[in-house]
């Protein structure tokens, strides 16, 4: 069985790793501990969200804020810019990095995945999984119940259309939408 590092270096980098390594098993808890608290604390409580926000993500700029509820999986391999808005229900499922750049805005129940799982079902049985990273760039509006898909990278100064699945790279200054998103608009 690998060790906590090896399993931790072999997920983030993209290899084929044991999902359901003890180690893993430890950290989703730690996390699912700090996502209960952050979830159940009143709106008003600024100063404990930001708090929580601040030792689960693994950076962000000055100014962000995150609706509740929101939900990862590690939270350390998400790094968000300035000025960063998650409204309702944000959900990243981060095991390889999630990078968001400045003045990003996310509608509610937006979706990011990095994870992988084979397609053949014996070996999906086996709990082997790989994961992918997510870019997204600077000045971006992803419109709600949008869903991103592991290995995605989105340019800078995009629209995302609602209801949009990304499933291929989208380059900057454009509006995508659809499923899958496709580029119905340049913008200058």
């Amino acid at each position: 069985m690998d060790t906590k590092e090896e399993v931790w270096r072999k997920m983030v980098e993209g290899e084929v790793y044991d999902a359901p390594h003890p180690e893993l098993i430890k950290k989703l808890e730690v996390t699912r501990e700090l996502l209960w608290e952050f979830n159940s604390l009143r709106p008003s409580k600024k100063e404990e969200l930001k708090a929580i926000l601040h030792r689960l993500l693994g950076s962000h700029g000055d100014w962000f804020q995150f609706n509740q509820p929101f939900r990862c999986d590690y939270g350390e391999n998400i790094h968000i810019g300035e000025c960063f808005f998650a409204n309702f229900n944000l959900t990243i499922l981060d095991e390889a990095e999630v990078r968001i750049g400045d003045y990003c805005f996310i509608g509610p129940n937006v979706s990011i995945y990095t994870a992988c799982h084979p397609l053949d079902p014996v070996e999906r049985n086996k709990f082997l999984e790989w994961a992918e990273p997510v870019t997204i760039g600077n000045n971006v509006w992803i419109g709600g119940s949008t869903t991103i898909c592991p290995g995605v990278t989105i340019g800078d100064n995009v629209v995302i259309g609602a209801g949009s699945v990304v499933t291929k790279d989208i380059p900057s200054n454009v509006v995508a939408v659809g499923n899958p998103a496709r580029i119905i608009k340049h913008l200058e």
